[in-house]
């Protein structure tokens, strides 16, 4: 069994922001799913048609590296009109530890 530190080397966080429209959990979702990165929680919600969305997604399952997925995330933000953040979680608690 993978000791804490390493799980939380696999894990990564994706939050998105933006306009409200339709499709936005599907498309982040989908890129994910095309690299085989698994969703492990997910919340989302919608403040006076502003999308927020953040995920802990499991990188193990994947063959992709995390720069070929936080790519495909970066040329989706582009897509949708959206900003994607896609941070390794150790770096992302780090940032926010309180």
């Amino acid at each position: 069994m993978a000791s804490t530190e390493e799980a939380t080397r696999e894990r990564a966080v994706v939050t998105v922001l933006g306009s409200d429209r339709s499709g936005i959990v599907a498309a982040v979702a989908g890129a994910l799913a095309r690299h085989d990165v698994n969703i492990l929680d997910i919340s989302q919600t919608i403040l006076q048609g502003v999308f927020t969305m953040t995920m802990i997604v499991d990188l193990a399952p994947s063959d992709a590296s995390f720069q070929d997925v936080a790519g495909e995330l970066g040329s989706l933000s582009d897509d949708l009109g959206v900003q994607i953040t896609f941070q390794r979680e150790d770096v992302f608690n780090f940032m926010y530890r309180l």
